[in-house]
């Protein structure tokens, strides 16, 4: 009897194992994994086409050496369009001339893998870079040509012990060296150095009411007793030197410094030679304060003003201080002081066109203007008492004041006429009685009449001595034309 051959086993799913585990992701699915659940869980060997690329520009063989149908118009390769050829643009091309066809392509099917093309260096050619490698060695082989020979016009070339002249790499190495022994080239990790077998200055006096270390600057702050151990060791720390020639060394120290920061022909170094550092910033500071002087005396050729550069008089005789005691109350003014005049940002007291006074104030009739001449009209010349003049006049022919004066003449005029004198004293004329319209208007009103009103008499007599002006023969009163 014929057994059936072995299928590969299969194994069997552990319940135990999470579903977070045993779950496949969608990308890792291949025949394999139907026998094997957990295959993306076990170590993946590298595949070779993890590594593979595109060959760049490489080409097939030899060109042909005629136009083939359907090929490149431009440069005659066969694997490209016209469209898509990178060859620079002829004035005829390969189609029409026949000549300098091109190889045709090597066109790759590359198949890259889930982690192939995530890959970021994948197809990188680290020969590439031995380009940039030898562009900044050339650059630093000139840099140390030039060195030299700036060296050699100066004069200056550093030899060795024996009085011979050092190679151009150990003068350069020479160089950098004595630039890091002594100044701001030197690192931080030399200059915090101690002996392991000192003892801290934090560790000395661990009262809380002494010293303190500042972890920061590495000093001691705050000292509060001074004559413990701590503080007669730190008593230094926060010392400033401002007297004698240490703020001159602390001038001459950052010349130096930034000289050699700046990279300057004539770089100083402090300690090594003091004396050429000195004169060097003597004599930078002379050319600045003659460049300065040089340049003041131009402008004040030029604009003039010398005269309020000398110290005023005024200036010594002034007192400084005193001792007025003074008192200032809540808001902050003296007490007793009169109130100072809030001052206004617009110009006050301007006088324009010979006013006397500001433009409003003097108003009138819902109008602003100047008190000096009455007048209404802004930036209008004074005219000054004339001025006030003619605005009353007009004034009263605005508001009728001058037919008061005309009635009383009418009314002195028409007394005459009818015998009463203006003094008051009547004539006798006729029986005897006056006409109402008359004395009406020739009495003198008492103060009880005319708390009483007008009366009807005194209405009826006012309305036949009113001239209508609407009346059409208003004008025909008092002549003796007859109309036709």
């Amino acid at each position: 009897m014929s057994r059936k051959p072995t299928e590969p086993a299969q194994k069997e799913q552990n319940e135990y194992i999470p579903s977070f585990i045993s779950k496949k992701p969608f990308y890792l699915e291949s025949a394999d994994s139907e026998n094997d659940y957990l295959e993306h869980q076990r170590l993946q060997t590298s595949t070779p086409d993890q590594s593979q690329w595109y060959d760049r520009g490489k080409r097939l063989g030899p060109a042909a050496t005629k136009f083939r149908k359907g090929a490149c118009e431009n440069c005659g390769a066969l694997t490209h369009k016209t469209k898509e050829c990178l060859s620079r643009r002829r004035a005829k091309g390969a189609r029409w001339t026949g000549k300098d066809i091109q190889a045709d392509e090597v066109v790759q099917d590359v198949e890259l893998g889930w982690d192939a093309k995530r890959d970021r260096w994948n197809g990188y050619d680290a020969e590439q870079y031995r380009n940039v490698t030898e562009d900044w060695e050339e650059l630093e082989n000139l840099k140390k040509k030039l060195k030299g020979e700036e060296a050699e016009s100066d004069g200056q070339k550093l030899l060795t012990e024996d009085g011979e002249h050092r190679p151009e790499g150990e003068e350069e190495e020479a160089k950098y060296a004595e630039e890091s022994d002594m100044g701001r080239h030197q690192s931080t990790a030399t200059r915090n150095l101690r002996i392991r077998e000192d003892t801290a200055k934090y560790l000395l006096n661990l009262d809380l009411d002494s010293a303190k270390y500042d972890p920061k600057t590495r000093s001691m702050v705050d000292m509060g007793a001074q004559a413990d151990q701590a503080a007669a060791l730190v008593a230094e720390d926060n010392f400033m030197r401002a007297s004698g020639d240490a703020a001159e060394f602390e001038r001459a120290q950052k010349y130096a410094w930034e000289s050699q920061e700046r990279g300057d022909k004539k770089k100083t170094h402090l300690q090594a030679n003091p004396t050429s550092g000195e004169y060097f910033r003597r004599r930078e500071k002379e050319e600045s304060d003659t460049k300065r002087e040089t340049q003041r005396k131009m402008l004040l050729e030029r604009y003039g003003g010398e005269q309020h550069l000398q110290p005023s008089q005024q200036r010594d005789t002034a007192v400084v201080e005193n001792e007025r005691y003074v008192e200032y109350d809540e808001t902050g003014a003296i007490k007793g002081a009169a109130k100072a005049e809030a001052k206004s940002k617009y110009p006050e007291d301007m006088f324009l066109n010979n006013h006397t006074s500001v433009w409003g104030s003097w108003w009138s009739n819902f109008q602003w203007g100047y008190a000096c001449c009455h007048s209404t009209i802004k930036n209008s010349y004074c005219t000054g008492e004339e001025g006030k003049l003619a605005f009353e006049e007009a004034n009263k022919i605005r508001t009728g004041g001058e037919l008061d004066n005309v009635s009383s003449m009418k009314i002195v005029g028409l007394a005459k006429d009818n015998g009463i004198q203006p003094g008051g004293e009547e004539e006798p004329v006729g029986n005897g009685k006056v006409d109402g319209t008359v004395e009406a208007v020739a009495k003198k009103r008492t103060l009880m009449e005319m708390k009483d009103g007008v009366s009807e008499e005194e209405l009826e007599a006012y309305k036949r001595s009113r001239a209508m002006t609407d009346d059409p023969m208003a004008k025909l009163l008092g002549t003796d034309e007859l109309l036709h």
